[in-house]
């Protein structure tokens, strides 16, 4: 993609918004103009995908713009929330969402893009809904669920399940202890690239602010009902594909990229050096202009619903 040089005007998110999809309530943001090519994030919380990210991809003032959604799934932000410990709810449910939100906001297709287990919701949007998905993208994600694992993918880091296992909870009530909570987890999900404390504490404390119970959204994707296995089945996945992938990553290491990109037809694997679980700013050089890449193509059915 050729740089453009000229400067372009900030784009604004728009507010934060509870919309209904799918039958429940999911709080939504939206950045670049709807008539661009719509590129639909999925995390957990929308604060996955930092508002600088979300901007710079929009690209404001480009012949490259996009139409950025970012939204809350189930029993994070200010999205619906239930009790704790049995989640009423399956992945396909998820998935069932993530379409919603595309018929509520009235979009026939998007670009999905899934970070980590989001790229589980994404996996199985475009084997189950592939009109709906005009490429995917999957950065440190995996082809199966968590649990033991297939012989051919490598494990979690032992350092990292040790700490996990290990590293003793915060008081959820004190705003300060949780923050310094996260941002310790954060420390041993990162690989080998500066940690930007700063930005990422600010992060933190719209996080803790924006979520009901921080404990029980950081915990819903290990409880949820993930269905069959359906790593056998992702073969079948015609949407573009582009993995994108660190090669410190201690939760989903590397091996589990380099699956996704052997198993899915035409996949493009971008390796990322020092790079963990995690999405720093030291690479959106790199991770941006390559979605922006990839996202360029509309599919023949580009109607809006």
């Amino acid at each position: 993609m050729a740089q453009n040089n000229e400067p372009q005007s900030p784009i604004q998110a728009s507010a934060e918004r509870t919309v209904r999809a799918n039958g429940v309530d999911l709080c939504v943001q939206t950045f670049g103009h709807p008539a661009d090519s719509a590129i639909l994030l999925v995390g957990t919380s929308m604060l996955t995908w930092e508002d600088e990210f979300c901007q710079r991809l929009a690209a404001a003032g480009s012949t490259d713009a996009r139409f950025i959604i970012r939204y809350d799934i189930r029993d994070t932000g200010r999205s619906v929330g239930y009790e704790p410990g049995n989640p009423p709810y399956t992945i396909r449910d998820l998935v069932a969402d993530a379409v919603g939100l595309l018929d509520t906001i009235g979009l026939a297709w998007a670009h999905f893009v899934g970070f980590s287990a989001g790229g589980w919701i994404c996996q199985h949007a475009a084997l189950e809904q592939p009109a709906r998905v005009a490429s995917l993208t999957l950065i440190a994600s995996r082809p199966n669920a968590p649990g033991p694992t297939d012989p051919d993918l490598p494990e979690h880091a032992d350092e990292l399940m040790a700490y996990l296992t290990n590293a003793p909870k915060p008081d959820w009530s004190d705003r300060a202890a949780v923050i310094d909570h996260l941002i310790e987890g954060e420390r041993h999900y990162a690989g080998l690239l500066p940690l930007d404390e700063v930005a990422r504490r600010d992060i933190a404390g719209r996080l803790v602010d924006r979520t009901e119970n921080v404990a029980w959204s950081m915990a819903t994707f290990a409880a949820i009902d993930l269905g069959d296995r359906w790593r056998e089945r992702l073969g079948t996945i015609t949407a573009p594909t582009l993995l994108i992938h660190g090669t410190e990553d201690p939760f989903f290491p590397y091996g589990n990229g380099v699956a996704l990109a052997n198993e899915i037809p035409g996949a493009h694997l971008l390796t990322i050096e020092r790079m963990g679980h995690e999405l720093p700013r030291a690479v959106w050089d790199t991770v941006i202009p390559a979605i922006v890449r990839h996202t360029s193509r509309r599919p023949c059915h580009s109607e809006s619903v």
